[in-house]
């Protein structure tokens, strides 16, 4: 029987002049420990650290519009649709807000919903 999993993905870009090392380090050891206290419905906090590539045509080693995908993974469909409701017209208390301005780039963050349907495979 398929079952459904309701994600939000918050695409975010750390702040000018900070290393992708700074980044992670803070994002892992300060932002994600003050975050998870208002978690309350959410089953995964997953943080996605992005590390670009040479494109292997023309050698390109371009910087990525995000550094960091994080995923919030939601098995209850009506706490996913009230959280996309209020992170989409709702800013954050004032500690999430000061604590992302010395982190990201908070006018390049980018928030989508997925809805995974997985089957049940047999094997």
């Amino acid at each position: 029987m398929a079952q459904n999993h309701y994600k939000i993905l918050l695409f975010m870009k750390r702040r000018p002049g900070m290393t992708f090392a700074a980044f992670q380090d803070y994002y892992e050891n300060h932002h994600a420990p003050l975050c998870e206290k208002y978690t309350s419905g959410v089953n995964r906090y997953v943080r996605r650290f992005l590390t670009p590539h040479p494109n292997p045509e023309t050698g390109a080693t371009d910087e990525l519009p995000f550094d960091v995908i994080t995923e919030l993974w939601f098995k209850d469909e009506s706490v996913f649709r009230s959280t996309v409701e209020y992170l989409s017209t709702s800013i954050m208390p004032d500690e999430i807000v000061e604590d992302e301005k010395r982190l990201f780039d908070r006018a390049r963050m980018r928030m989508a919903t997925v809805v995974e349907c997985e089957s049940a495979l047999a094997g």
